[in-house]
């Protein structure tokens, strides 16, 4: 077995040997070196609660290969424009008053408009007086952007890789792997938080899921916060026919984030909704601490509100608590 204790100091960084021999050991010890490098660094019986709301939906230029918003793809997704303010900011108090603690607006952009940035801002300034954290996602972004983001109280920025770099080619064209790394440096440039994970069960090789988190947990600065997803296979994408990833495999994936990236949240995210209550608490178990609350994400559907609270409850797992002020 590998030590736990290889996660908690300074270190070199992660080579995909090392990675891969973590990922690889017998899954009890797997557990329960996850377990016991989540147990130094959290609240084991506590996870976050965001609420993720789609203020537009659709028409994306982009093709990535898993997603219903892209304009290339026949998925049945109407185009919308940008919510009004009032409509969000009503959102986020039900998503407050639900128990939610940050609030992350997503956006199908390939790149926001200089034209709607007044609008986001807006929105992102109305959510942090809530008393929420704030969370956005809005596809690639300008060192400007990011700054102006900053100022209006941006919190978290979320920007996925997706999953390693060479698969990456196989699920998008349109926008490089490199492309999504330059715009997470000008969102730390800026001085917000990272929230960027991947999707796994695209048909990637149990390698480019380590290599994904060897590439997030290599950061600079780790992400804040990782979100894992499981696909969401959606009739019209190029993906509505993968097979399910194996469960097994995706807890040993949930388990790596935690152990190769001690002190982010690991976010179960996308996928929920084909997760059995068993699946759900190894993933707690494993180092998972912070999930996606409300009846959707984005486009996709998520576990229904008592759903959620009934499995929390069975588990004897709170909520973190909502944040300070922050500046």
């Amino acid at each position: 077995m590998v030590s736990p204790s290889l996660a908690d100091s300074a270190r070199p960084a992660w080579t995909p040997g090392e990675a891969a021999a973590i990922y690889a050991q017998p899954f009890n010890d797997l557990l329960f070196h996850a377990h016991s490098v989540h147990r130094r660094h959290f609240d084991p019986n506590k996870v976050q609660k965001s609420r993720l709301l789609s203020v537009k939906t659709g028409g994306c230029p982009e093709d990535c290969g898993y997603c219903s918003q892209s304009a290339h793809h026949a998925s049945g997704v109407r185009a919308t424009q940008l919510m009004a303010l009032e409509a969000v900011l009503g959102e986020a108090r039900r998503a407050r008053d639900g128990g939610a603690t940050r609030y992350c607006l997503g956006a199908a952009w390939r790149e926001p408009r200089e034209r709607d940035m007044d609008a986001v801002c807006a929105m992102i300034e109305g959510v942090k007086a809530l008393g929420l954290e704030t969370c956005a996602t809005l596809g690639m972004l300008s060192g400007e952007q990011a700054r102006r983001l900053k100022r209006a109280g941006l919190d978290y920025y979320n920007h996925n890789i997706d999953t390693s770099p060479g698969h990456y080619v196989r699920i998008v064209s349109t926008r490089s792997f490199e492309d999504r790394l330059r715009t997470l440096e000008r969102v730390r440039e800026a001085g917000i938080a990272l929230c960027c994970g991947g999707i796994v069960g695209m048909g990637e090789t149990a390698e480019d899921r380590i290599g994904m988190l060897v590439v997030l947990a290599n950061f600079p600065e780790p992400p804040e916060s990782v979100p894992i997803n499981m696909l969401v296979p959606i009739e019209g994408t190029p993906l509505a026919s993968q097979p399910p990833l194996d469960s097994i495999e995706f807890v040993r994936t949930v388990a790596l984030a935690r152990i190769l990236m001690p002190r982010s949240l690991v976010r179960l995210s996308a996928g929920r909704t084909r997760m059995s209550d068993e699946l759900q608490a190894l993933c707690f178990f494993a180092g998972a601490n912070s999930i996606f609350v409300g009846e959707r994400l984005l486009t996709a559907g998520n576990p229904q509100p008592g759903a959620d609270e009934a499995l929390l409850d069975r588990l004897g797992i709170g909520g973190l608590p909502a944040p300070g002020p922050t500046g």
